[in-house]
């Protein structure tokens, strides 16, 4: 993703009195987390979540990858949820097992590899056909395969985006919560807002 606004601006606001203590607080906390080992994965379906979420939300030219992976592993460890599922979809904790064990058991059954050591276009492909409920596999017959893709992606995404690092990137200054927000038209530009880099 090419980075539209000037690198440091959210973070240079999070030290501002925009962003109320408990804010900064938790911003600062996702900034400084380094990546952890697995707390409810076993090192095995954490490595492969990382590796699939590297798939779906790529991050190379960050130079310190968000731990997408880490932040879905800590949230199933202290069995935290959204509030809501699927009445056909087991518990989070069930529902990313058995995902994660069907991703892999669809790449073996699809190019005779765990998901790991595929090449990225497999990888690509085997993913597809999970979001398309099109992939092989016994998991998939206790588990939607497209539903499971649907919570995996938006979970990566919510994961992804609350981090600081991202949110510079697409200059996503929300959280300077402490004035409110007046000018809400479109293109109007509160003057805490950074401008986009010409």
């Amino acid at each position: 993703m090419e980075i539209a606004y000037p690198v440091g601006t959210v973070r240079a606001l999070m030290a501002t009195d925009q962003v109320t203590d408990a804010t900064r607080r938790a911003l600062t906390e996702r900034l400084t987390t380094e990546t952890q080992p697995p707390q409810f994965f076993s090192n095995y379906e954490l490595n492969l979540l990382r590796t699939i979420c590297d798939r779906l939300i790529p991050q190379s030219e960050h130079h310190r990858a968000i731990d997408v992976a880490g932040g879905i592993d800590s949230r199933l460890a202290q069995g935290k949820s959204d509030g809501w599922r699927y009445d056909d979809m087991p518990i989070d904790e069930d529902t990313y097992q058995l995902g994660l064990a069907g991703i892999d058991e669809a790449a073996q059954k699809l190019f005779g590899q765990p998901f790991q050591q595929l090449s990225d276009t497999y990888q690509d492909q085997v993913l597809r056909a999970v979001q398309q409920a099109k992939a092989p596999g016994e998991s998939w017959k206790k588990l939607r395969a497209d539903r499971f893709f649907e919570e995996l992606l938006a979970e990566s995404t919510y994961h992804y985006y609350s981090h600081p690092l991202a949110q510079e990137e697409i200059g996503y200054v929300g959280m300077a919560d402490v004035p409110g927000w007046q000018r809400i038209g479109l293109d109007q530009r509160e003057e805490r807002e950074p401008e986009r880099s010409k």
